[in-house]
């Protein structure tokens, strides 16, 4: 695989100027281009520039409003409803989360309840903004069809991932983002890109069959779910609370009102935000570091969120597709 060696800022500045031409005022095109940075600068690879040609293909379809607002509305103590009016999900969250801390510390509890945004960056920037704040976060959005319920060989769920993050006052917090899918289809699109095959039970072809291959799955085949009936279970859980519960579609339902141009459908997010300081007897912080102590005794173990908290500390330039770049420039 060819690539070009950009520094941080080339790459912020590369995917602010391509989205500004396409349609985002400047407010939209930094946050955006702050997270595809950030997403290059941790490694993960499948949510950085990567997406930014299928950003584009939304703002160009006029899907996705590039310089639309969100509305936020207090329901109640502990509720928050955002209506996304068409924004990327960024910069709702960059609205939203605010919002959710404040009303988090003064009631030990809140959830954020999103609609009609376009999310396909990763979670982890939203829980972990979170846990940065001493909060513990959990959130989960769906998305078009793409995943097999246990069973079956047609797609119903999105990827439908999850992200949890809890709070390490004075050190980095412990965070995941999931698909509850196999894998993420991110990472399979760039498995298929750049040649690598992927372990059985990722996906299956058009005609159900199983396969390494991870075009046979990107191109008319399905994802499955991590671990089979367990993993399903989550995928389901996910349709309804970022469906059902915050008032927007289903994945499939949302495929059926998409324009399919390629651009992150529209659809619901739900975040929960939980202060520790309220709900423990005060010592959560000592207590939960004492149980992460014990795992890493354990072997060779990693807390979620280290490798790249790790990357993160390195600012140098990375090495990007090549091919990628040359997409990217085309579209300004």
């Amino acid at each position: 695989m060819s690539t070009v060696s950009l520094s941080l800022d080339e790459i912020y500045k590369l995917a602010k100027e391509t989205l500004i031409s396409n349609g985002c005022d400047d407010e939209t095109a930094s946050i955006l281009a702050d997270l595809i940075r950030n997403a290059e600068r941790d490694g993960s690879l499948s949510h950085g520039l990567f997406r930014l040609p299928a950003y584009v293909s939304g703002l160009k379809s006029g899907k996705i409003n590039g310089k639309g607002k969100p509305e936020i509305k207090k329901i109640s103590q502990s509720v928050i409803k955002i209506i996304g009016n068409n924004c990327l999900a960024p910069v709702v969250l960059d609205k939203g989360l605010p919002e959710l801390i404040k009303v988090a510390k003064e009631n030990g509890i809140a959830v954020l309840a999103i609609t009609n945004s376009h999310h396909m960056a990763a979670m982890w920037p939203e829980t972990e903004r979170l846990a940065e704040e001493g909060l513990v976060a959990f959130a989960c959005t769906s998305y078009k069809p793409a995943v097999a319920p246990a069973g079956a060989i047609k797609p119903l769920f999105g990827t439908n991932p999850i992200s949890f993050a809890w709070p390490r006052p004075g050190k980095t917090p412990v965070v995941y983002d999931m698909a509850t899918a196999s894998m993420a289809m991110g990472e399979v699109q760039v498995a298929k890109r750049e040649g690598h095959k992927v372990p059985i039970g990722t996906g299956l072809t058009k005609e159900g069959k199983e396969t390494t291959d991870p075009g046979e799955i990107a191109d008319g085949g399905v994802l499955l779910p991590f671990g089979g009936y367990k993993g399903s279970a989550i995928a389901m859980m996910v349709e309804l609370m970022a469906g059902a519960l915050v008032g927007d579609n289903f994945s499939y339902e949302t495929a059926a009102k998409d324009n399919n141009d390629g651009g992150p459908p529209s659809g619901g997010e739900f975040i929960i935000a939980i202060s520790p300081e309220k709900t423990s007897n005060g010592n959560w912080d000592k207590h939960a570091d004492k149980f992460f102590k014990k795992m890493k005794s354990m072997g060779n173990v990693r807390l979620p969120g280290e490798r790249r908290h790790k990357n993160r500390l390195d600012t140098g330039p990375r090495n990007i597709n090549k091919e990628l770049v040359n997409k990217i420039k085309s579209l300004s």
